[in-house]
């Protein structure tokens, strides 16, 4: 067995489900990167944008000046139901009011489950060649263009929702990279396009994010609005949200490949954590800091921050418009610490109406101090 054929099956005995070989080479698509960040379809994610990272996306060999070979690996993670399959977001799920998590938060955070596996597969091949090899890993967090190395390394193609779509698995995928000083032989690159005609991801994306040149636009993406900006929601794009409160999965629920094949891990590490996928608004709403930081410890959910998260909770329950959230909502507007929360809790009240939000809201704008919460208010009341 040849030293890649070793490594490929230890990878896969440490639970990745993809493995492929590519070289450094710089990517061939860099400039629909480029252009994309210079059309600020990053948002806020300044860090996609510094210089030395734009530099490494564009030359893996920056990363790693010894790097030779550069190992792709794939790790399913949960998967939801097909969008058919799952409620109209405003209706009632068990008599509960329910937000909806992206499907890879169910578990434990993949940042802390993969490298220490990416760690075992380093310490297996300098075992295997007896010597120190120069390494370098990640997943999801390198400046490394990791889509594009997939497809080069035979792993599927990048989809018309930007996701790599394994045709035998899918897209509820993670990804990562362990970028090597040895030479393996790279695989043939996947260089089918098998989205063909269907715009499935296209037409069901709320917020149109999703752009022709298999990019989105990250400033109006669900998933975006609800992890990555730190900042209050854009009105406009609040209803759209449904009942998002930490990422999306619509544009792979509704994608035939995912409908087919994508099938949940086996893997222990990544068991579902109860009362995440679903949870009730109502009682996230109250989540105290500490609750909050319990709840989620070990969580993606915590890349929100309870501030973030709880702005998306308020946005989903206005857009469930339902009497019954008005109570927790009037509370959090008059007695939240977090301005950006209250800020929401104000706009959701908005949503709601009737005597009780109106009464909680003119009181609110007769004592609010901070700027930003007092916009959100006036832009209710009209300031009388």
């Amino acid at each position: 067995m040849s030293l890649k054929d070793q490594i490929v099956a230890e990878a896969k005995r440490l639970g990745f489900n993809l493995v492929g070989v590519t070289h450094p080479d710089p990517p061939p698509h860099f400039d629909v990167y480029e252009n994309w960040l210079r059309r600020g379809r990053h948002g806020e994610m300044g860090y996609l944008s510094n210089q030395p990272a734009r530099r490494r996306r564009a030359n893996p060999r920056l990363i790693l000046p010894e790097c030779r070979s550069i190992l792709i690996l794939g790790m399913r993670h949960s998967i939801p139901e097909p969008l058919a399959l799952v409620p109209e977001e405003d209706e009632l799920i068990d008599h509960i009011y329910r937000g909806r998590v992206a499907s890879y938060a169910w578990r434990d955070d993949y940042h802390d489950q993969i490298p220490p596996r990416l760690k075992q597969l380093v310490n297996f091949i300098e075992a295997r060649i007896g010597e120190t090899v120069p390494n370098r890993y990640y997943t999801d967090t390198g400046p490394i263009l990791e889509r594009e190395l997939a497809q080069r390394a035979g792993l599927g193609w990048i989809g018309k929702n930007t996701c790599l779509i394994n045709p035998a698995q899918g897209s509820y995928i993670f990804l990562a990279e362990l970028l090597l000083g040895i030479d393996l032989e790279p695989d043939l690159p996947f260089t089918a396009d098998r989205c063909g005609t269907c715009t499935r991801c296209i037409d069901a994306c709320p917020t149109a994010c999703i752009l022709p040149d298999r990019t989105i636009d990250a400033a109006s993406c669900i998933s975006y609005l609800t992890i990555e900006l730190k900042n209050p929601i854009p009105v406009e794009l609040r209803p759209q949200m449904k009942n998002w409160i930490f990422g999306c999965d619509i544009c792979q629920q509704v994608c035939p490949w995912n409908q087919r094949f994508a099938t949940s891990p086996s893997d222990q590490a990544f068991v579902e954590r109860p009362n995440v996928s679903s949870p009730d608004l109502m009682v996230e709403l109250l989540l105290s800091p500490r609750e909050f930081n319990q709840k989620f410890k070990g969580s993606p959910v915590k890349r929100a921050k309870r501030r973030g998260y709880l702005r998306n909770v308020a946005v989903a329950l206005g857009n469930h418009k339902s009497l019954a959230a008005v109570s927790p909502l009037v509370n959090t507007l008059l007695d939240e610490p977090e301005p950006l929360v209250r800020g929401h809790a104000a706009w959701a009240l908005g949503q709601i109406g009737g005597e009780l939000a109106w009464q909680a809201l003119t009181e609110a704008e007769g004592c609010e101090q901070d700027p930003y919460v007092l916009e959100e208010i006036l832009s209710i009341t009209g300031g009388g």
